[in-house]
């Protein structure tokens, strides 16, 4: 089994690393160790194309919840360059690895493609609004993730392409948000995993959570 974990300097991204090379071969890439700006396309193209596939599972564990400001609680907080930057990195970011990680994916046998989500980017679940635009990122990557999951299918006949929400786990990103439920990096890394790989090509274009429930669009 071999896995790649991009943004493995993050908590969970960390956590995924190690839980990946626990089961097999795992490599890491991060902004910080490696200088990968989802941001920027040449960047995600320089550095994945230094890799040599096959990859058994893709992960893509990048993410923020907000550039400098907390998430706007009302439609008067909305900046332009705050949700522009909210897309780059939560959406399109991680299309750009899935576009760039496609030739890492074996066309013979399973192949696990999973970019983390959110379960506040989800439409049907949205109660209390707010968190313009990082539930709208979320959302664009949930739909991002499903279409690509209807084209990889094609070629890749036994490929499982989905989104995961890892919960709300104890990471320095969640330190401002209270929540006793909070999962350890490690468990949330476990439980990822173990859901990612008891999919079956059925669920690809998926989004699922920790404990391998489907979260509503």
């Amino acid at each position: 089994m071999r896995s790649l974990v991009i943004g493995a300097s993050g908590g969970i991204g960390a956590a995924l690393l190690a839980a990946a090379a626990g089961q097999g071969e795992a490599v890491g890439l991060s902004r910080s160790a490696d200088g990968l700006d989802l941001t920027d396309e040449a960047s995600v193209a320089r550095l994945l194309g230094g890799l040599e596939g096959p990859f058994d599972r893709v992960i893509v564990a990048t993410g923020a919840l907000h550039g400098g400001q907390g998430p706007e609680k009302t439609l008067r907080a909305l900046e332009s360059p705050a949700m522009a930057a909210q897309f780059a990195l939560n959406a399109i970011g991680p299309a750009l690895v899935l576009k760039h990680a496609l030739r890492f994916m074996p066309r013979d046998r399973p192949a696990r493609f999973a970019a983390l989500s959110a379960r506040v980017g989800s439409i049907g679940d949205n109660g209390l609004g707010g968190w313009y635009s990082y539930r709208a990122a979320k959302a664009a990557l949930n739909q991002l993730v499903h279409t690509a999951a209807i084209e990889i299918a094609r070629s890749h006949p036994q490929s499982v392409v989905v989104c995961l929400h890892p919960g709300t786990v104890a990471t320095r990103f969640t330190a401002d948000y209270p929540d006793r439920s909070k999962l350890s990096p490690e468990k949330a890394a476990t439980g990822l995993l173990s859901v990612l790989d008891g999919l079956g090509p059925e669920d690809s274009g998926g989004f699922f959570d920790v404990q391998g429930k489907r979260v509503p669009w």
